[in-house]
């Protein structure tokens, strides 16, 4: 499951407007790069898969296909302050990045 912030989902909102893209579901990609980083992807998309993932959070239509379901599990999209910008951000326990050393 992906949850999505109330101050992410405003944003979204926001970013589906002015973009006229209202009503698109929101599709949530990651990718395993070769040093075992994530990159993430997001975007509005109308094009469905058969095998696409589908659920809402705080009203926004996700999508997500099943080869970055596993790694996205857990995951959440926030809308937060990085040094004076605001800016969309994953918080993902299966990232290792982001995981803490013991």
């Amino acid at each position: 499951m992906i949850t999505v912030t109330p101050e992410a989902a405003e944003q979204i909102r926001e970013s589906a407007r002015q973009g006229k893209l209202e009503g698109m579901p929101l599709r949530i990609a990651v990718t395993r790069l070769e040093d075992g980083s994530f990159h993430y992807g997001l975007g509005f998309d109308d094009n469905s898969h058969e095998d696409d993932k589908t659920f809402q959070s705080e009203g926004i239509e996700i999508v997500v296909a099943p080869q970055s379901m596993g790694m996205l599990n857990g995951t959440v999209i926030d809308y937060v302050d990085l040094e004076g910008k605001m800016e969309i951000v994953f918080i993902n326990p299966s990232d290792p990045a982001q995981q803490q050393k013991t």
